[in-house]
């Protein structure tokens, strides 16, 4: 994969991964809803793929109802710039607080495999995919 673009380019990509996380712990849907192109393709977090920025929309707000927080780390994204596309891996650790039963923590450990695409409005995702590595469920009031 080519290398081309600046380094404000690489930048620029980096953060739409990191609003990405941020917005969905702090569940500034509007901000986060900008970080996808509108014919988003979402892999890895169903079965079938999610086609749409609408309809992954819905997924997030009837999933995140499940959790009283969360808390997505990741680890540095590495980006392939080809001009106005770009590729990113990104490593994470999501913590997710369940509401029921109440003190339960579900830990994914994945990666994410992300397309960009600039616009007139920056960096979008244009294609995003979980790569599932490990998941934990714990209760941390029980030895």
């Amino acid at each position: 994969m080519s290398e081309r673009g600046t380094q404000n380019d690489r930048f620029a990509a980096q953060d739409v991964i990191i609003q990405y996380a941020a917005c969905i712990d702090d569940r500034d849907f509007e901000t986060y809803r900008a970080c996808f192109s509108a014919d988003i393709e979402l892999h890895g977090f169903l079965p079938d793929v999610i086609r749409g920025v609408d309809p992954w929309m819905d997924f997030v707000h009837k999933a995140l109802a499940s959790f009283s927080g969360t808390q997505h780390m990741l680890g540095p994204p590495r980006v392939e710039l080809d001009g106005d596309t770009a590729q990113m891996r990104t490593d994470l650790q999501a913590q997710h607080f369940l509401r029921e039963p109440a003190g339960r923590i579900f830990t994914l450990w994945g990666t994410y495999l992300t397309s960009l695409v600039r616009d007139g409005n920056g960096w979008k995702m244009k294609r995003h995919e979980l790569v599932t590595r490990a998941t934990r469920s714990s209760d941390p009031y029980r030895a």
